[in-house]
């Protein structure tokens, strides 16, 4: 039984009763208020009609032979494509514990009979428009989403077409630096200098940003071979030098050799960004220290500057991507950029983890750690590799 008003798409409620009166009073009553109704009188012939033409509302009695009508809001909670019509439980049970288990089946609201259609008619409205302004959210939420990732793949594409052109003119200042020459002013000197290492920062946030895009989507491709972290560390000094300006490095390098099993040019970034963000924070003439232990079944490299230190609500925001968005909003400057964001999805995608230390006023350490490359360490200390330790 259907009962069609005039007006364009007007809502649909199904109505499920065993009881013919029932539903044709009630098809009546909110056929007249302009809505299209549809009427089952059993719970297979509910889920029937829904299936085949999925209503915007069910309204459903309970005490039903054959399929009850809690049975029927769980098989149609348990559908993917009915799963969020909302279901108004219309019944004479009273009890606390009817109700109870009515929601607990997927129901949104419960009416009791005898009903006042003036309350049943006020329910219908009020679910049927918080479902419209539901669905008007999910698709803003998919138009953003759609924008967003329009927006991700213009950035991308100029970010990328930027690190050429920024690596030109890095490496024509290497150049002029070097002053063959010697036609260049000691200030002429210091301007290329600063060129240089402003040039060096933007590559690397360059850099950051497409590999930190390229992590998170997992199309990164790691390279994992056994490499020495002494050696990762002592490159990755030697790359910062022009970051580093009047500030010391220090760096006091283990006997023994540090063998990681990982992509050594991974590494490397990870510890350049580390460095360069400890350089950022650490005041003219001060000294960032960087260590390298070993720590059980781990190594940990560390990166200690004398800055102004990190509150505590940001140690662990200061890694997450958007996070950095707050950070800078709250006026706070701990990191420069994604560097630590990169950092953190490059240690983790090694087996291995990252963190701070920090306290206010004080200075900051970061510190990551990597598992060590067992097989190779045996073999440094003269093990056979069948031996094990």
């Amino acid at each position: 039984m259907t009962t069609t008003i005039p007006g364009q798409n007007p809502p649909t409620v199904l109505m499920v009763d065993d009881t013919p009166a029932n539903l044709a009073l009630l098809a009546g009553l909110l056929g007249r208020k302009g809505y299209r109704v549809t009427a089952a009188a059993s719970g297979p012939l509910a889920l029937e009609s829904a299936r085949a033409d999925p209503p915007d509302l069910i309204l459903l009695d309970i005490n039903m032979p054959g399929m009850n009508g809690y049975e029927v809001c769980m098989l149609l909670k348990s559908d993917e494509a009915l799963k969020d019509i909302p279901v108004i439980f219309l019944s004479a049970l009273h009890e606390t514990i009817d109700k109870v288990r009515a929601f607990g089946a997927g129901g949104v609201d419960y009416v009791s009979k005898p009903f006042q259609f003036a309350e049943v008619e006020a329910r219908v409205a009020t679910h049927l428009e918080l479902r419209r302004q539901r669905r008007q959210l999910e698709e803003t939420n998919r138009r953003l989403r759609e924008l967003e990732d329009l927006r991700d793949s213009l950035v991308h594409m100029i970010i990328h077409d930027l690190r050429s052109p920024l690596t030109g003119i890095y490496l024509s200042l290497g150049l002029l630096k070097d002053d063959k020459n010697n036609v260049l002013t000691e200030t002429s000197k210091y301007y290329v200098s600063t060129g240089m290492s402003s040039t060096q920062k933007m590559v690397v946030m360059v850099s950051d940003v497409l590999d930190t895009s390229k992590m998170e989507a997992g199309q990164m491709t790691l390279h994992p071979a056994t490499c020495d972290l002494r050696v990762v560390l002592e490159d990755a000094i030697a790359a910062s030098r022009t970051l580093a300006g009047a500030r010391e490095i220090r760096f006091a390098s283990p006997a023994d050799a540090m063998p990681v099993h990982a992509d050594k040019d991974i590494l490397l970034r990870i510890v350049q960004n580390l460095l360069a963000n400890a350089l950022t924070f650490t005041r003219d003439e001060g000294v960032v220290v960087l260590a390298l232990a070993a720590a059980g079944t781990h190594v940990r490299v560390s990166v200690q500057d004398d800055g102004p230190g990190i509150a505590v609500a940001y140690r662990q925001k200061i890694f997450e991507k958007f996070a950095q968005v707050e950070v800078r909003a709250n006026r706070q400057r701990y990191s420069t950029g994604l560097g630590l964001t990169f950092c953190k999805l490059a240690v983790e995608a090694h087996g291995g983890t990252i963190g701070v230390e920090s306290e206010e006023g004080a200075g900051s350490t970061f510190w990551f750690q990597l598992p060590v490359d067992a097989l190779a360490a045996g073999e440094t200390r003269g093990e056979s590799p069948g031996r094990g330790r």
